[in-house]
């Protein structure tokens, strides 16, 4: 793989089969430019076309890591595996697997230390606790408060830090610390969770969300893209699965209109 540019670059997320989408942001990073992207997993996982994905992902060589659903996929067996996870196993080839199995769960790019690039799925240190957004007793989301988020980010002494999961795009500055950039979710823009407690997280559009990430001295430039896809194939393959959430989210960015 060509070493990754660092003062330039995409980064994309969550996935989760969605192989149109895919598609589309690639191709928005390809007019725009863009030679280098970062992928920050789940990339499988869902009712849709995850074997497509996987072809997709396998012909564009990227730095990428492991997400909590990439792991399901490898650790756990068909029988115990949750609707998404499921669906995208029976698809998947071994090829596509032993490609998950390669896959770290944090990467670093960049200078070096202080100046560094760290990758992760969830947070630094584990890929299923939400970091810049947090779940209430209540079941209410919305965005964690300055100390949950700075006793998340660790010991790390990186400038800048991806993360992904939530699927909502964030961007928050740690005052003395790092930018993390939550890029938002390619393939899925709302979802409902049972851990810790029952909740929903939507972003209330269904475009295709990434992020493109500029140097600009020791900070970094960050926007959020919005990329407008047909969703028809893949609600079509959700419905095909009895999966009304899932293509109701595909189509509306909404879990219930």
């Amino acid at each position: 793989m060509p070493k990754p540019k660092t003062d330039h670059f995409a980064a994309i997320a969550d996935i989760h089969g969605n192989a149109d989408a895919l598609s589309a942001v690639l191709a928005d990073i390809d007019a725009r430019g863009i030679g280098t992207v970062v992928n920050l997993g789940d990339h499988f996982s869902g009712p849709l076309a995850a074997a497509e994905t996987a072809e997709i992902l396998l012909s564009r060589p990227m730095l990428s890591v492991r997400g909590n659903h990439d792991r399901y996929l490898i650790e756990h067996p068909p029988h115990q595996m949750h609707r998404s996870d499921a669906v995208a196993y029976r698809q998947l080839q071994p090829q596509h697997l032993d490609w998950l199995r390669s896959l770290p769960p944090t990467a670093a790019m960049g200078a070096g230390t202080g100046d560094g690039i760290l990758l992760c799925h969830a947070t630094p240190q584990d890929d299923q606790t939400y970091w810049l957004d947090e779940v209430r007793p209540d079941g209410s989301t919305g965005p964690r408060p300055l100390d949950g988020i700075r006793t998340l980010a660790g010991s790390t002494d990186a400038r800048l830090i991806l993360c992904g999961h939530t699927h909502l795009p964030r961007v928050v500055t740690l005052p003395g610390g790092p930018q993390i950039v939550n890029p938002g979710s390619v393939g899925l823009p709302a979802y409902d969770d049972d851990t810790p407690v029952a909740h929903v997280m939507q972003t209330g559009t269904p475009d295709a969300s990434y992020a493109e990430l500029v140097r600009c001295g020791d900070r970094w430039s960050v926007t959020i893209h919005s990329v407008p896809y047909e969703s028809a194939r893949m609600a079509a393959l959700a419905r095909d699965e009895n999966r009304e959430d899932w293509a109701t989210a595909l189509e509306t960015g909404w879990l219930a209109v």
